[in-house]
């Protein structure tokens, strides 16, 4: 019965093969329901205010698409880059797992970086979050989804360094998958942002 029991969880991947992972990882997709809520409003939020620039800089003047497109490449190759993590978890590999997270770290970091500034040139611009609704809820959006990035960054170099001590074991293991479940989401969220924000706003009537 004991040797069934190991052959059963030896055909799992290793992050399932403990109760805790398990357990785990059921819980964070519970908690990525809240998180698709809390973007809903936000989105929802947005659509209702989009035009009210209350005479201020429209989206139109301010919007550009080279940098649009470089933070869109970025976050979608990190994304990727964050799968072949995952891939080499399956194999075994942990110096595989180190190359393509940090990889993934610092394709984020690069669009933490344009985004940063995108903000600060908006800023010289004369779009702040209190210039009018519509700047209101494109900086509460667009920096929700930053501030989660940021800590999407800590969190999965705080597992690297788990990984470095402990090593590959179905604890760690869970965790990096689950931290790989989170950056997907905030990828999948950037191209909503991508398109019903930047490319809704370069083509939107001035108001």
């Amino acid at each position: 019965m004991g040797n069934a029991h190991q052959q059963t969880h030896e055909g799992l991947p290793l992050e399932y093969r403990s109760e805790t992972g398990k357990l785990n990882i059921l819980g964070f997709w519970i908690f990525l329901g809240a998180e698709i809520a809390l973007f809903s409003t936000l989105f929802a939020t947005y659509m209702v205010l989009t035009g009210r620039t209350a005479g201020g800089p429209t989206p139109q003047e301010l919007f550009e698409m080279k940098g649009v497109l470089t933070q869109t490449f970025l976050l979608l190759t990190s994304s990727f880059t964050c799968g072949l993590a995952i891939h080499q978890m399956r194999l075994g590999n942990l110096k595989g797992i180190y190359v393509w997270l940090g990889l993934t770290l610092a394709l984020g970091a690069g669009f933490l970086g344009f985004e940063i500034y995108e903000f600060m040139q908006y800023v010289h611009e004369g779009a702040t979050i209190g210039t009018s609704a519509f700047w209101s809820a494109f900086f509460v959006l667009a920096g929700t989804h930053g501030v989660h990035v940021a800590f999407g960054i800590g969190w999965i170099g705080l597992i690297m360094l788990q990984l470095a001590k402990r090593g590959l074991t179905p604890e760690t293991s869970a965790k990096v998958f689950i931290s790989s479940l989170y950056w997907h989401f905030l990828d999948v969220v950037w191209i909503f942002i991508f398109t019903s924000v930047y490319l809704s706003g370069m083509v939107m009537s001035h108001g």
